[in-house]
């Protein structure tokens, strides 16, 4: 049996985190046997120490030559602490702050260079933000180690190859299957525990990239893929997936078994769930993709299958995001005119802005969608430079928005076969009025979007949440 783990930041964010990571990897090797753990860099709150390395070199790079120095300190004081309180003095100590404070170095030395250019490269960004796994990689592998339990540090440089598209780079697949089984199943084999850094990768040349996004759990899932791995564990600081926000519904509970598509929506909707790209290798290739908590690791948290039971009613979920605006084109000269919602989109793809939601009337005088409420200024302006000629003849009668309000997103495969879920959704909102001010459903009939005013949205979760 082969279990791939990934550990998030909480989870290796203090000598007591790491005690309690390594204990985890220990038994869970006596269940399982070959064991692979992916670490993050140390991200206890409110201190990230992969912020802490982009910090200082956006602000080397503003002209800004003091900040970068104080924070490579302030790196070098956080492992420390991590490194003292978990080796002993006659053991790996010294070699493993050797270690890390010749990434330290290199960090004042890159944010140096970046000083003296002024210009900040994103291969150099990446060079500089993957720092921190390396460094949080080491100390828990040489933990382990004066725990009784071989462990060897590996930089995922060595094993997954991707583009050269620095900040988002792209694995490709059988280079990196071919490098990780070379390097990781001999160590297998043998016994001993790959402790593998997330986020970072190399490109074909060997320079760091990054994987983008949600890197880390990212690099649980590729390697999944490679190794061929019977599951892969996401461990985090929550019990899985939850049914809803706890701080909006404090009787949420975690949803023992959650489908792709379901998970998708739920990421896309501002759940704290995995990004969707995270999830595609071991999906695709029939893995179980687990999300448990370190902090609680014999809760079985959740499950993220191919496909998955329905549930009571259909309902499995319902999140929310706020801070958004409703924006509205209309006009009745709008109707049958081909290309409005083209050129609608167009304007507001060159204004380089996000939609995320978007509603039209079979009248066609009308289309609104959602957007961060901070651009509402930016895309009106944009749509009116667009349809400039047709406000002038009044075809489109206005362009207007309403802020704030928020997306609340019901989601659940199930509710595709079950009758009456929008109408047990709409009497919920209604009978604690809620005022509703735009409707989505795609075709997949997998979520319900509904769009109310901001000051509704813990009312609104609240209501929906009752009728899971």
């Amino acid at each position: 049996m082969t279990l791939v783990m990934k550990f998030g930041g909480t989870s290796v964010g203090s000598a007591q985190a790491m005690r309690e990571t390594a204990v985890l990897i220990q038994n869970t090797k006596k269940q399982w046997g070959q064991t692979v753990a992916i670490v993050s860099a140390m991200g206890s709150k409110p201190v990230k120490v992969t912020d802490l390395l982009l910090q200082g070199a956006h602000s080397a790079a503003s002209g800004d030559n003091k900040t970068y120095q104080q924070l490579a300190e302030q790196l070098r004081q956080i492992h420390y602490e991590a490194i003292d309180g978990l080796l002993a003095p006659d053991g790996e100590r010294q070699q493993i702050l050797a270690e890390n404070g010749r990434f330290i170095d290199r960090f004042a030395d890159l944010c140096r260079a970046v000083n003296v250019l002024g210009e900040l490269s994103p291969r150099a960004l990446d060079i500089i933000g993957g720092m921190g796994e390396q460094m949080s990689a080491r100390i828990l592998a040489a933990y382990l180690r004066q725990s009784g339990a071989p462990a060897e540090a590996i930089d995922a440089t060595e094993l997954i190859v991707t583009d050269s598209n620095f900040q988002n780079a792209t694995p490709q697949f059988e280079l990196t299957k071919e490098k990780t089984v070379g390097r990781i199943r001999p160590l297998l084999a043998q016994g001993i525990i790959p402790i593998v850094t997330g986020f970072i990768a190399a490109n074909a040349d060997g320079i760091t990239t990054t994987l983008g996004r949600g890197g880390s759990d990212y690099t649980g899932a590729i390697l999944g893929e490679a190794l061929a791995a019977d599951e892969v564990w996401i461990w985090t600081d929550v019990d899985g997936v939850m049914t809803a926000d706890p701080r909006l519904v404090p009787n949420a509970q975690s949803i023992p078994q959650l489908s792709y598509r379901e998970v998708s929506e739920l990421a896309f909707y501002g759940a704290k769930v995995l990004h969707p790209k995270t999830m595609r290798p071991c999906v695709e290739n029939d893995i179980p993709l687990r999300i448990k908590n370190t902090f609680n690791p014999e809760h079985p948290g959740t499950v993220i299958v191919p496909d998955a039971p329905n549930g009571n009613g259909g309902i499995k979920a319902v999140t929310a995001i706020k801070n958004l605006s409703l924006i509205t084109v209309e006009g009745k000269g709008m109707m049958g005119i081909p290309g409005i919602a083209a050129r609608t989109f167009g304007a507001v793809a060159r204004d380089n802005q996000s939609v995320l939601l978007i509603s039209q009337a079979s009248s066609e005088q009308s289309i609104c969608f959602a957007a961060p409420d901070a651009a509402t200024h930016s895309i009106i302006a944009s749509l009116e430079a667009e349809f400039a000629v047709e406000l002038a003849r009044k075809d489109v009668d206005r362009i207007w928005a309403q802020e704030p309000v928020s997306i609340v997103t019901i989601v659940g495969a199930g509710m595709r076969g079950t009758p009456g879920i929008s109408g047990r959704v709409f009497t919920a909102l209604g009978n604690h009025s809620v005022n509703v001010v735009a409707i989505a459903q795609g075709s997949s009939e997998c979520s319900i979007s509904v769009v109310v005013d901001d000051v509704d949205t813990a009312t609104a979760v609240a209501q929906i949440h009752a009728l899971i």
